[in-house]
């Protein structure tokens, strides 16, 4: 069991999360906010607008939880800097105790700041892409897929493979899947770009190092909430047989689907169904949540162009690069973070990688 010194030393490691949080928030003006809330739900004509009503119950309660955590992180702050200056051992339990209620507390504040977009508690589909580079390309791909399967499963997210193509002689060419799970698209928001990795290739009979790509794209699965209409017209739908490993289906049936959206060159497929129907109806889904996708980057750039920013993915800006020799690191390159434990990040430990990165675009370190 740990001792008081070594329990102060996790709390003195997490002191600057504590910071982050206590900074991010003015305790003053949610008392505010409570108070007006409170007497708004108290008007005559609180129901007439029942959607209204209904948003500020909602947000009456999140600014009460907010507010409630705030206390508890203070107390709790003194009283275990309180027990550090008594430094008995017989209050071990209870230090342990408050440091996990501690650290819960902030690490759910931490979400309500960082994953507070619009889209953000949406579930998500992920594509990836294997780059030029035949074998060490599709490997990679592979690789990046197994990754975020690792991630998925850490979190306890549920995971649906929408299409799989298969390299013709190792790992993938392009996966697509839908993550569910609370937050998950603006957990792996972060995620979208050109992903680089710098190794000694096992397929090198020569032992020579090889740099691959594989890109990868994420986009909120907005269920029927998306208010997209398609023309039929527009369409161009074709049929072909499953591939992949087994099953009864695979390989016999044209049950797979692939949609191209004739306008845009948008290419949608689904081969995981047994039906036909299925498949595309999965296929009209992804399609949906694809050009809405698009419909928000038009009007975004027409905003950067104003502005001067420009943040298009483009293939070999990498936003990420793993070197597996001659020594081990990942890099993002965006936020410069960097990790040396590079199987623990292929095992799926991803979230110092996705914090930096949502701390960056809210506002960098308070």
């Amino acid at each position: 069991m740990e001792n008081l010194e070594e329990i102060k030393e996790k709390f003195s490691k997490y002191f600057d999360e504590i910071l982050y949080i206590k900074n991010c928030f003015d305790i003053d003006k949610i008392k505010k906010k409570i108070v007006f809330l409170e007497a708004k739900q108290n008007d005559n004509d609180f129901w007439d607008n029942k959607q209204e009503a209904l948003k500020s119950i909602s947000d009456l309660k999140n600014v009460n939880d907010i507010f409630q955590r705030l206390i508890e992180i203070e107390k709790d702050c003194n009283d275990l800097q309180f027990i550090f200056k008594e430094n008995d051992e017989n209050l071990l339990s209870i230090a342990n105790d408050i440091f996990k209620k501690i650290t819960n507390n902030i690490e759910i504040l931490k979400k309500k700041i960082l994953l507070s977009g619009e889209y953000d508690k949406f579930d998500a589909i992920l594509t990836i892409h294997a780059g030029a580079g035949g074998i060490e390309a599709t490997d990679w791909a592979n690789m990046i897929f197994r990754m975020y399967t690792r991630y998925i499963e850490k979190n306890n997210f549920k995971m649906q493979i929408m299409n799989m193509q298969y390299g013709e002689n190792n790992g993938l060419k392009s996966a697509t899947i839908t993550i569910i799970g609370d937050f998950a698209y603006g957990l792996l928001k972060s995620e979208k770009g050109v992903h680089r990795l710098i190794r000694i290739s096992p397929f090198d009979a020569g032992a020579r190092r090889h740099t691959s790509f594989a890109s990868v794209n994420i986009i909120p699965d907005l269920g029927d909430e998306i208010k997209i209409n398609i023309n039929n017209d527009d369409l161009q739908i074709s049929a072909f047989r499953s591939g992949g490993a087994g099953g009864q289906n695979v390989n016999k049936v044209s049950s797979a689907v692939r949609i191209v959206h004739i306008p845009t060159g948008i290419t949608v497929s689904c081969q995981t169904e047994r039906s036909q129907l299925m498949n595309k109806n999965n296929c009209i889904k992804m399609l949906k949540n694809l050009l809405y996708q698009r419909e928000i980057e038009k009007k975004q750039k027409k905003i950067d162009n104003i502005i001067g920013v420009q943040k298009d993915i483009e293939w070999g800006n990498q936003i990420r690069t793993y070197t597996f020799c001659p020594y081990t690191l990942v890099k993002d390159h965006r936020t410069n973070f960097e990790n040396p434990n590079v199987k623990g990040v292929m095992d799926g430990e991803l979230d110092c990688f996705i914090y930096s990165y949502l701390k960056k675009i809210n506002g960098g370190e308070k």
